[in-house]
């Protein structure tokens, strides 16, 4: 559907042939048997093959000509660098953040344990900010977030669905205060709408310590590059789909290749520990999945 709805010179022959590899790449149906983990080849035409600096590159075929416009909001809107891992994004976005000019500002998380949770325990009093700080995990947010203005961001949590202020919406920001942020929603009905973002105390659903962590931070993150799960429900103008590590749970890949509007819109850098240009990467396809739909 999104192919069909996008705007391309692809001739119909082959969009048609585009739109089946990306079917049977999420019904496993490339290098078949495939139940469960397999090397599949990327179409030469797709792939990134030319690069010195791979960051560089998939940064430089996402988003050209970026230091001319990189506050622009129709440039912006439909591109993002999908990644499989956290890390990798995390790197992406400094990459970035680092090129564009302004000034940069940093905020840091109010992290503390949850005392009224009964598995509370006295030894907890002995772990410092500086321990809770680099905890990581999903479902909270990073202790430390560098922006500047323009920075594209997407927000993590609800704040106000009615003027879609919703979980995945992407804006960019406009301004930066020490409590608040101002940020312009980039997409959808409410584009344009200038709204401020508070900072909020968040907390991990199924918390893998023996502890209940407690962050308080700014709803967001840095949005240049986005995971691949996170991108679910976008639709986007342009993907570079960058995987120096490769997809690891069922149907990553497929999501990650089907968020394009256009054959022309998607690129993939592929890379090993060296560096060194790879064709082929991992697909995770479990047939059983399929199996319980039916």
């Amino acid at each position: 559907m999104r192919l069909r709805h996008g705007r391309d010179n692809t001739s119909s022959d082959e969009l048609a042939k585009f739109s089946k590899w990306i079917l049977q790449v999420g019904d496993g149906k490339i290098s078949e048997p495939n139940d469960g983990l397999v090397e599949i080849e990327i179409p030469k035409e797709l792939l990134i093959s030319n690069f010195e600096d791979p960051i560089r590159a998939i940064v430089d075929y996402t988003y050209p000509n970026l230091l001319e416009k990189f506050q622009d909001v129709t440039f912006l809107q439909g591109k993002a660098i999908l990644a499989s891992i956290i890390e990798v994004v995390d790197k992406i976005n400094h990459y970035i953040l680092d090129l564009i000019p302004g000034e940069e500002k940093e905020y840091l998380s109010f992290d503390s344990i949850d005392k009224t949770n009964t598995t509370y325990n006295e030894s907890y009093e002995v772990l410092t900010p500086e321990f809770l700080s680099k905890l990581r995990t999903s479902g909270i947010l990073n202790h430390k977030i560098k922006l500047k203005v323009g920075t594209p961001i997407m927000l993590m949590r609800n704040l106000d669905q009615v003027d879609g202020l919703c979980n995945g919406t992407r804006l960019i920001v406009t301004r930066l205060a020490n409590h608040v942020i101002e940020a312009k929603i980039m997409s959808g009905k409410n584009i344009g709408n200038i709204f401020y973002i508070p900072r909020m105390s968040m907390s991990p659903s199924d918390s893998p310590w023996p502890f209940k962590l407690i962050r308080r931070q700014f709803p967001i993150i840095v949005s240049y590059a986005m995971t691949i799960n996170k991108s679910q429900g976008q639709s986007l103008d342009s993907v570079g789909l960058y995987l120096p590590t490769p997809v690891f749970s069922h149907g990553q890949l497929y999501v990650a290749i089907s968020r394009v509007k256009s054959k022309s819109g998607l690129k993939i850098l592929i890379h090993d520990k060296d560096n060194s240009l790879c064709s082929t990467t991992t697909n995770v396809v479990y047939k059983e999945v399929f199996e319980a739909l039916g």
